[in-house]
C-alpha cells in the first residue's frame, strides 16, 4: 500500500492545478476568477498591432485543435467545445482581410475572446492530461467548468461588432448559430452513466473497508479506460502530478485514488510501486542510479524494469519471463499490453533482444541485477505461505473451538490481503470447510466465515467454487439470523456471487430476496447500502423482479427516497426503474403517493434525481395513460418543460418522450 507523502510547503498550485482546483472549491463549476486572471494575458496590443493579436488567437485555436485524446468522462464535452471553436476560423480570415484598421469597438470583444480561448485551452488540456480517476470523481465540477467556458465564449462573440468589421452574412449566420449552441451548452447539464456512477460509489467508498468485487473493479477499469499496462503507467504519472499540485488539501482523495489504482494494477498483473519514488522509468534495483536513458524496448511493460530474460508471447509482445509467467499463473489469458486474448501460453525466448540488452549494458558499464537469487527467495516465501495456509485450512475442521476460531479469523485476514492468497486458499481446499462453518452456532465464527468467503469471491474462479459447494443457501441463513456484521457481509457476498447470471437465479430460487429486503428496511446504513447493491444486481433477472415486489421492496425504497440523510435516492430510483418494467412492479409502484414523490423530485431534486424520476415516470407512462394523468394532477407539466430546457441530456430525452406521450394521449393541458 502506498502511503501518501506530501510536503506541507507545497502550497503553490501551478496553472493546470488552478483549473482543477476550481472543480473542488465550487461544485457550481464557476471559473470566473480563473478567466479574469490577468496573468493569463499580456498587455493588449494597440490597434496597429491588431494583426498580431489575430495571429495569437489563430495559434490558440490551432493549439486547441491539436490536443485530442480526451479522458472518457470529459470526451463528449471536450469534442463539442473543440468543434465549436473550429467554426471561428472563417471569421478570423475575414478580419485579416479587412482593408482598414480594426475598429476600437471590436478590441474589447477580441480581448474577451482571447481570454476565453486561453481558458478553453487549459480546460481541454486538463481533460486530456489529468488523472482519469480524478476527473471521474470531480465529474460534476468539470461539467460546470465547461458550462462557464461556453458562457464566456458566447459573451465575447455576442459583443463583437460584426457590421463594423464587415463580416459577411454567411459567416455571421455561422457565428450566430455557434452562439446559440454555446448558450444551450451553458444551460445543459449531464450526469455520469448510472453503471459507472454505482461502481464508483462502491469501489471508492471510504466507509467500506472490504474488498470490492473483482468483476466490478474490472468493469470500472474498463469504463475508465484503465485496463492496459500502458494506461495504468500513464495514470500513475498523472496521479503523481496531481498529488504534487494539490498537496495536503486533497491528500485524502488522492490516497483513495492511489488505493483504487493499486487494485487496477493487481488485476493487470503489475506490481504495486511507490508512486512518489522518482524516476518513473526503471526501478533503482534494476539499474543503479545510472544517468543514461534506457531504450524503451529494453524495459518490461509490466514492471518497467530492464529485462534479463525477455520472452515473446502469442501476440508478439515481449516481457520479462518471471513477470509474464506470474501473470499467466493467475489464470489470465490476455496480453497485458494489448488486451488481446492469447491463442496459446507458450513463451519463446527473445535471444535477439537479450543480446542487444547485454551489449548495451556492457558498452555503458551497467551491471544487471541477479534475479535468480530474488526468484529463489520469492519461491521460498510462496512455499512457506502455502504451508501456513494449508495448516490453517486443516485447523478449520479442528474439534477445538478456539483453534477453529483463530483459523477462520486468520483466513479472513489473509483472504483480504492479496489475489495470490485468495488463489492459494482455494487451491488448499479452504472453501468447503468455510461453507460448513456458516452453519456453526457461534455467531463470530459465522461472521468470520462469511467475510472470508466474501473476500475469496472477488476471484471469478472462486465464485464458481463457492456456489458449487452449496454456499448460497447457507449464506442466506446467515443473512436471516446472523449478527449485524454477518448480515451486512452476507448481503455483500450475495452481491459478489450474483455477478454470475446463474447465481442470480440460484439466489432468487433459494428465497434470498426477502431477507435482503428486510435488511434494506431495517439494517444499518452500511447494511442498507449492501442490500441495495445486491438487490439491484439480482433484479436484472426478470423473475427476481416479481420476487422483490412480493417481498415488499417498494415500501423501503419509498422510505429511502424520503430520507435525504442516507444519500441513497439515486440508488433507489435505479432499482425502481428496473422494477417498473415488470407488470407487478408497475402495479405496486404506480400508486398516487409515489407519483407525487416522482413529481417532487422533478421539481426540487438534483439533476441526477430529476433524470431518474423522469425515467421511472416514462416507463409508467408507456404502460398506460392513467399514470401520466395522475402526474399531471400533481403539476408535472411545467417541470417537464423546464427539464427539456435545462436538464441533463438523458433527462431532456426522457422529459420530451413523456410530453410526446401526453400529447398522444391528449392529456397535455
Amino acid at each position: 500500500m502506498n502511503v501518501l507523502r506530501i510536503s506541507k510547503s507545497q502550497n503553490q498550485i501551478p496553472p493546470l492545478a488552478a483549473t482543477m482546483a476550481a472543480a473542488e472549491d465550487s461544485k457550481r463549476g464557476s471559473i470566473d476568477d480563473f478567466l479574469d486572471d490577468d496573468s493569463l494575458m499580456t498587455s493588449f496590443p494597440s490597434p496597429k498591432e491588431i494583426t498580431d493579436v489575430i495571429q495569437v488567437v489563430e495559434r490558440e485555436i490551432e493549439s486547441i485543435c491539436s490536443i485530442g485524446d480526451y479522458r472518457v468522462t470529459q470526451r463528449k464535452e471536450s469534442l463539442s467545445l473543440v468543434r465549436r471553436i473550429k467554426l471561428l476560423a472563417p471569421f478570423l480570415d475575414e478580419i485579416k482581410e479587412l482593408a482598414g484598421p480594426i475598429p476600437e469597438t471590436a478590441q474589447p470583444a477580441l480581448r474577451d475572446l482571447k481570454k476565453a480561448l486561453f481558458a478553453s485551452k487549459r480546460l481541454l488540456k486538463a481533460s486530456a492530461e489529468s488523472s482519469k480517476m480524478y476527473l471521474a470523481l470531480e465529474y460534476e465540477g468539470m461539467v460546470g467548468m465547461f458550462q462557464s467556458v461556453n458562457g464566456k465564449l458566447s459573451e465575447a462573440l455576442d459583443k463583437m461588432p460584426y457590421d463594423e468589421l464587415g463580416i459577411s452574412d454567411e459567416t455571421k449566420e455561422q457565428i450566430e448559430l455557434m452562439c446559440v449552441q454555446l448558450k444551450r451548452a451553458k444551460r445543459r447539464t449531464d450526469t455520469q452513466d448510472m453503471e459507472l456512477a454505482m461502481d464508483m460509489m462502491v469501489v471508492f467508498s471510504k466507509e467500506d473497508d472490504r474488498n470490492a468485487d473483482i468483476a466490478m473493479i474490472k468493469r470500472l477499469a474498463k469504463n475508465l479506460e484503465l485496463h492496459t499496462v500502458e494506461d495504468l503507467n500513464e495514470e500513475s504519472a498523472a496521479v503523481r502530478k496531481l498529488a504534487k499540485e494539490k498537496g495536503e488539501k486533497y491528500a485524502e482523495n488522492t490516497q483513495k485514488i492511489i488505493n483504487v489504482l493499486n487494485k487496477f494494477k493487481q488485476i493487470a498483473g503489475i506490481e504495486e510501486t511507490d508512486l512518489f519514488e522518482e524516476p518513473v522509468k526503471p526501478n533503482q534495483d534494476s539499474v543503479k542510479a545510472h544517468p543514461l536513458d534506457i531504450p524503451q524496448e529494453f524495459l518490461c511493460p509490466i514492471t518497467l524494469e530492464i529485462m534479463t530474460d525477455p520472452v515473446i508471447v502469442a501476440t508478439g509482445q515481449t516481457y520479462e519471463r518471471a513477470s509474464i509467467q506470474k501473470w499467466l499463473d493467475s489464470n489470465r489469458r490476455t496480453c497485458p499490453k494489448t488486451g488481446q486474448v492469447l491463442n496459446h501460453v507458450s513463451l519463446a525466448p527473445n535471444y535477439a533482444l537479450k543480446n542487444l540488452i547485454l551489449q548495451w549494458c556492457e558498452k555503458n558499464n551497467i551491471q544487471l541485477p541477479n534475479k535468480n537469487a530474488a526468484l529463489c527467495t520469492e519461491d521460498a516465501a510462496t512455499a512457506e505461505n502455502r504451508e501456513k495456509i494449508m495448516s490453517l485450512v486443516r485447523d478449520l475442521s479442528s474439534i477445538r473451538l478456539v483453534v477453529q476460531k483463530e483459523a477462520v479469523q486468520s483466513i479472513r485476514l489473509l483472504s483480504k490481503e492479496n489475489p495470490e492468497n485468495r488463489v492459494l486458499i482455494a487451491d488448499c481446499g479452504g472453501i468447503p470447510p468455510l461453507v460448513q462453518l456458516l452453519s456453526y452456532p457461534d455467531s463470530k465464527i459465522q461472521e468470520h466465515a462469511v467475510t472470508a468467503l466474501l473476500n475469496l469471491s472477488i476471484d471469478d474462479t472462486n465464485k464458481k467454487l463457492i456456489s458449487s459447494e452449496g454456499a448460497i443457501s447457507a449464506i442466506i441463513e446467515v443473512l436471516k439470523h446472523g449478527n449485524v456484521g454477518a448480515k451486512e457481509n452476507s448481503a455483500a457476498t450475495l452481491f459478489s456471487l450474483s455477478m454470475l447470471d446463474e447465481n442470480k437465479v440460484t439466489v432468487g430460487l433459494s428465497d434470498g430476496i426477502p431477507p435482503l429486503v428486510e435488511l434494506l428496511q431495517h439494517g444499518t446504513v452500511r447494511g442498507k447500502k449492501d442490500a441495495a447493491t445486491a438487490l439491484f444486481n439480482l433484479c436484472l433477472n426478470n423473475m427476481n423482479k416479481a420476487r422483490a415486489v412480493e417481498a415488499g421492496i417498494v415500501k423501503p425504497l419509498l422510505q429511502l427516497l424520503r430520507d435525504n440523510h442516507l444519500g441513497m435516492i439515486d440508488e433507489s430510483l435505479s432499482i425502481l426503474l428496473l422494477l417498473v418494467s415488470h407488470p407487478e412492479g408497475r402495479q405496486e409502484i404506480g400508486q398516487l403517493t409515489f407519483i407525487g414523490t416522482l413529481v417532487e423530485f422533478m421539481k426540487h431534486g438534483t439533476p441526477k434525481n430529476k433524470e431518474g424520476a423522469a425515467a421511472v415516470l416514462l416507463e409508467l407512462g408507456i404502460s398506460g395513460s392513467s399514470f401520466l394523468l395522475a402526474a399531471l394532477q400533481y403539476g408535472v407539466y411545467e417541470h417537464l418543460v423546464e427539464i427539456t430546457k435545462n436538464g441533463t441530456n438523458r433527462a431532456q430525452r426522457k422529459a420530451s418522450s413523456i410530453l410526446q406521450l401526453m400529447s398522444k394521449y391528449e392529456q397535455i393541458p
